[in-house]
């Protein structure tokens, strides 16, 4: 679904990220973890397009994207839940949902499923996305990245500030999403634990490098939890 070939970015006279290569296969959680400041947010906001990548090529479904606008980005079928989550906080829960909708056609309503993942939502649906605590606003956030009807769902640190009853409201929503096999997820967390319950397979992040991978269920045996101590 997604293939990142020798992606590289520069802030100024830093190399944030370098050669980074890997792909998101349809129907898998791919967890890409490392401590703060290791450039993880950066490919993000590279893979969406919100800020140009210096050299590498990013391919979604087969098509070179490298140089596609965000909007594009979005209406080719890729849903971003960035970190802090970024709702609107002045406008309604619905209207929040209904900006999820901006690249499909005119007569799209939110999606039924929202509700059933996160039942929350339609009992709120007229509060203002300020007036929720920061897990409602989550699910929110999450909520509007799935009204697109992503191919490719992209989750920066979803557990951040979150209470753990809807962390575990979140995890189920996520393998459910990806026992489905219809979008391939990238799951950038610090969170381990969850990161690992959810895991296909794992990238580590140092210094801008991917410096370890495989597969989720080996996460322990290659003791990824010693690559995110500080």
């Amino acid at each position: 679904m997604l293939t990142v070939s020798s992606l590289n970015q520069y802030y100024g006279g830093s190399h944030i990220l370098r050669d980074l290569t890997f792909e998101a296969p349809a129907g898998k959680v791919t967890a890409l973890l490392g401590r703060n400041g290791v450039g993880k947010s950066t490919l993000l906001r590279t893979l969406m397009g919100l800020v140009p990548a210096k050299s590498g090529q990013v391919v979604f479904q087969g098509k070179n994207i490298t140089d596609v606008k965000p909007y594009e980005r979005v209406r080719a079928g890729i849903g971003y839940v960035p970190q802090g989550r970024e709702i609107f906080p002045r406008l309604t829960v619905e209207e929040n949902l209904e900006m999820g909708l901006a690249t499909r056609p005119r007569s799209a309503r939110i999606p039924e499923r929202i509700f059933e993942m996160f039942p929350v939502l339609r009992s709120m649906l007229r509060r203002r996305g300020g007036d929720l605590s920061g897990g409602q606003q989550q699910q929110l956030a999450i909520g509007r990245a799935l009204a697109v009807g992503p191919l490719l769902l992209i989750l920066d640190e979803p557990t951040e500030g979150i209470q753990p009853s809807i962390i575990k409201d979140i995890e189920r929503v996520i393998r459910t999403l990806a026992e489905s096999g219809e979008m391939a997820i990238l799951l950038v967390e610090q969170y381990y634990d969850f990161a690992r319950s959810l895991a296909d397979q794992y990238l580590v992040m140092e210094r801008g490098e991917i410096v370890a991978r495989g597969a989720g269920a080996d996460m322990e045996r290659d003791d990824v939890r010693r690559l995110l101590a500080v």
